[in-house]
């Protein structure tokens, strides 16, 4: 039997903590301190909850992380899973959260994600568990870094298609734009693309400020079956499509460095929302790095193949272009908490659906795109939400 999960479920509850460097919360207290500001926001009391997802932290892991969770905060849901797919977590999370509503598993899923990398690692520890994405066989040995692989994609970006540093520090630049609207961002001074040039190269062609932030965070949000989206107190933002693609886990394995398996999961999740780039009126796109935007908003289908640097110039991508990225700020500037980084972008395209946004806020904004991406180019996850449940 094929469920159509089109229309199907609904964000009735988001909740963020504080972003930065947050000594005084672990990994699990920043979860908890998500889920109830989700909890309270959906007007809901955690026995409501039957359902839970959770993500695995790098500074606090457990080997049964969800029902670790659900025993700290004394739920007892029907429906209980741990993800990892890096920074794709969090979509891949509501998809699974919408097949276990429809199917009758369970009623009320929360999606809390939280950690502390900034404030609970030292570097050495932080270099360490980042090792742990890289093969020790045919990666570790020949220095091959999780920065590295990255900045290794960059160049061949720039030698196929011609696409310059300064085109991948506009990224850095509108990101930071974006982000000295939004209060809760971590980083809101504005930069200019000159400053991203001078800033510290960390690999070329790379510099600091193309690299995300690391930080203290969490983010939650609460998903129920459409057709009780409107017994709840703030506007519902409705799921419309979801994609995957996963092509493999080491980046010595990929079938190509300037495409990734977004141009699987974007057509995918498109399919399903009956919808096309062009309908979007925003997309909050995985931003590691300033070079994976350009790869994401081209694998995604807003402009072909290679003309990416293009397409990001000229305040095309900031409030006012024809499509405005990461409105809060993204990884770049709002905050990278490490495996739950996405789960901002997913809050924040519920702020914007909901016209919830302040100086920030897209015009009329009815239906956004969210896409997360783990490892090194590795998991990718498209996420399609609306104001409606039929657009």
């Amino acid at each position: 039997m094929t469920v159509d999960l089109r229309g199907s479920v609904a964000i009735v509850g988001i909740g963020e903590t504080d972003v930065g460097v947050l000594p005084e919360q672990g990994s699990t207290e920043l979860c908890a301190e998500a889920a109830r500001l989700a909890l309270i926001n959906a007007g809901l009391h955690k026995k409501d909850v039957d359902g839970l997802i959770t993500c695995n932290p790098w500074v606090e892991p457990h080997l049964y992380h969800a029902e670790m969770f659900s025993e700290y905060m004394q739920i007892f849901p029907k429906f209980c899973m741990t993800l990892n797919a890096g920074g794709a977590t969090s979509l891949t999370a509501v998809l699974r959260a919408a097949s276990a509503i429809m199917t009758g598993v369970c009623e009320t899923v929360l999606i809390t994600h939280g950690d502390n990398p900034r404030s609970g690692m030292t570097g050495a520890e932080t270099g360490q568990k980042m090792t742990t994405t890289l093969n020790p066989q045919f990666e570790l040995p020949y220095g091959v870094g999780l920065t590295s692989g990255y900045a290794m994609a960059a160049r061949a970006h720039m030698h196929q298609y011609g696409t310059t540093q300064e085109q991948f520090a506009q990224v850095a630049v509108s990101a930071r734009n974006h982000a000295a609207l939004n209060p809760a961002a971590e980083m809101r001074t504005p930069i200019t693309i000159d400053d991203v040039l001078a800033s510290k190269v960390v690999s070329d062609p790379l510099h600091a400020l193309n690299c995300s932030l690391w930080s203290d965070g969490g983010a939650a949000v609460v998903v129920v079956a459409a057709e009780r989206a409107k017994d709840f107190p703030n506007k519902p933002v409705f799921f419309l499509g979801c994609g995957e693609g996963h092509w493999h886990e080491h980046l010595f394995q990929t079938r190509s460095l300037t495409t990734t398996a977004a141009s699987e999961s974007g057509p995918r999740a498109f399919e399903m929302a009956g919808m096309q780039p062009s309908d979007m009126d925003f997309a909050n796109v995985y931003d590691c790095f300033t070079n994976v935007v350009l790869v994401e908003l081209e694998d995604l289908g807003f402009c072909p193949k290679g003309e990416g640097g293009s397409f990001v110039e000229n305040g095309n991508i900031e409030l006012g272009g024809s499509l405005p990225v990461n409105t809060h700020g993204g990884l770049l500037s709002h905050s990278h908490t490490g495996h739950p980084g996405s789960m901002f972008a997913l809050t924040e395209a519920v702020t914007q659906l909901r016209g919830d946004g302040g100086a920030r806020q897209v015009a009329d904004a009815q239906v956004g795109l969210v896409h997360g991406q783990g490892g090194v180019l590795s998991s990718h996850a498209t996420l399609i939400l609306g104001t409606q449940a039929a657009l």
